[in-house]
């Protein structure tokens, strides 16, 4: 284009301001036309076609307005009043210091220890989920209470009963009884929750009545050790004490959280109960007062990298059976310490957390086909699930002996097999753990009974070392111990 142009000046001659003007033409020309390109770095002439890429269709619609959600909804949240009564002693009472401080002292210890009440009060919050009545809050915001006020929107109060609760996923039900029905929140689907979609959260932080924040949903299937069933959605919406039990709302006004949890030091690490979880234990709480749970009786731990090569194992996903419970449902059927539970009534079991929660959703009485590896090869076993009862764990004392692999061993007593309710009287127990040791880096704990080393069945401390002397050459040791009325196996490595 510019040689072109150079012949023509060549052939005629020109005025400066025609050629001025000529030069301005080409160059806005060659503007319009480098904007209808795609301007890109070096690095862009490299060939990706042969890879998977993330792309974005639209960018994401941010809310311009919570206030339609917030109107429509805050009255289905109601404020949770309790009042506690625990009984003190005057000996319990505190010493001031100085001078007095002796008398004081005295005086208490001469006083005879005379119970009195002690009134404490807590608060937290709720949503109404049915018309006549009924409120889902959190367990703990309940639990041990004498007197229970709910407070509405409109600032009525009413005395609320208790009908149900269920600690292992810290869940309770309420009942009011209302002069006429009440306006009550829509249980979505938290399961089709996704990343990153924006959430409310309506509560009573600090007392402070309907509050109404917002945010984003962080992460899902969170594992806090709140419980057996933990599996939160994370949420950077404000939570705060006193928002415990409100719910968490998507952006069509359904509850898909309880808001239960938070980390004290964090800013914007917030955790709610999926509200499917909660929701086929309503109908149990409301009815019975309590959840039936399905018990399969297994001991089961997660696979760990080191677990898996120490059970040549090709994979980590699966749930590792370290004890099978005598005359359990799991037993019956012919489930085997060291099998790895695969799959549950077709689910996919990913690793020991996801179990429990398939187990105790199946009704008591029915069957479940669990899929287990043993020896490299998948077998199907049914099992007729039983009700799950709690249980108590045993605690273990004595004076430890010293061993090796930083574990403290000790031959069992007959007072440690009663403190740890087992029904042997021969055995070897972890009295000590050295703090930096490969026996604490793998997670042993004192008061753990073991079983096996390496695969062979240990009943005193002198055949254990003989065990660990022999591995002390590959500086690996499988240690099957029993711990809280279940097995694991736990792999260590020097």
């Amino acid at each position: 284009m510019f040689s072109t142009l150079r012949q023509r000046l060549n052939k005629k001659h020109y005025g400066t301001k025609t050629l001025m003007v000529v030069a301005i033409a080409f160059l806005m020309g060659g503007l319009v036309l480098a904007s209808g390109l795609h301007w890109t770095g070096s690095s862009a002439a490299q060939d990706f076609s042969s890879g998977d890429h993330v792309t974005v269709a639209a960018p994401p619609t941010i809310p311009s307005s919570f206030a339609q959600l917030a109107e429509k909804l805050s009255p289905t949240v109601v404020n949770v009043k309790v009042t506690k009564v625990n009984k003190v002693t005057f000996h319990g009472s505190p010493i001031p210091e100085g001078p007095f401080g002796d008398f004081f002292e005295r005086f208490f210890e001469n006083m005879p220890q005379v119970p009195q009440n002690h009134r404490t009060q807590g608060a937290g919050s709720g949503v109404i989920i049915s018309g006549d009545g009924y409120i889902l809050t959190n367990n703990h915001v309940v639990d041990g209470a004498q007197e229970v006020t709910v407070t509405l929107a409109d600032t009525q109060e009413y005395k609320a009963k208790i009908v149900g609760r269920d600690p292992k996923t810290d869940l309770a039900i309420l009942k009011i009884d209302a002069e006429k029905p009440l306006p009550s929140a829509t249980l979505g689907d938290s399961e089709a929750l996704k990343v990153g979609e924006w959430v409310v959260a309506i509560g009573n932080p600090f007392g402070l009545s309907h509050t109404v924040t917002s945010g984003i949903v962080s992460a899902k299937e969170r594992v806090i050790g709140a419980g057996p069933y933990d599996d939160f959605i994370q949420t950077d919406a404000s939570i705060n004490p006193g928002n415990s039990g409100g719910p968490l709302f998507n952006m069509s006004g359904e509850v898909v959280g309880i808001n239960t949890a938070i980390i004290p030091q964090g800013q914007g690490i917030g955790f709610s109960i999926p509200i499917n979880t909660a929701k086929p234990l309503i109908p149990q709480l409301v009815s019975k007062g309590k959840v039936t749970r399905g018990y399969l009786g297994v001991s089961i731990q997660s696979i760990t990298p080191e677990l898996a090569k120490a059970l040549t194992l090709n994979e980590t996903s699966g749930a590792l059976v370290g004890d099978v419970v005598s005359g359990g449902p799991a037993e019956k059927a012919g489930i085997k310490r060291g099998d790895v539970i695969v799959a549950y009534n077709g689910r996919s079991v990913k690793d020991s957390h996801d179990l429990p929660a398939m187990v105790a959703a199946t009704p008591v009485g029915n069957e479940a086909t669990v899929t287990v590896l043993r020896d490299g090869k998948e077998r199907r076993v049914d099992v007729e699930i039983e009700e799950l009862q709690s249980m108590e764990a045993g605690k273990a004392s004595e004076e430890p002996v010293e061993g090796t692999w930083g574990l403290a061993l000790q031959n069992l007593t007959p007072l440690m097999a009663q403190q740890l309710g087992l029904k042997t009287e021969q055995g070897v127990v972890v009295a000590n753990v050295e703090p930096g040791s490969p026996a604490h880096e793998a997670g042993i704990h004192r008061g753990d009974f073991i079983l096996e080393i390496n695969r062979t069945p240990v009943k005193t401390v002198d055949e254990a070392t003989q065990v660990i002397a022999k591995a002390n050459e590959k500086n690996e040791l499988l240690v099957l111990v029993r711990r809280d009325q279940g097995s694991l196996y736990i792999a260590m490595a020097k």
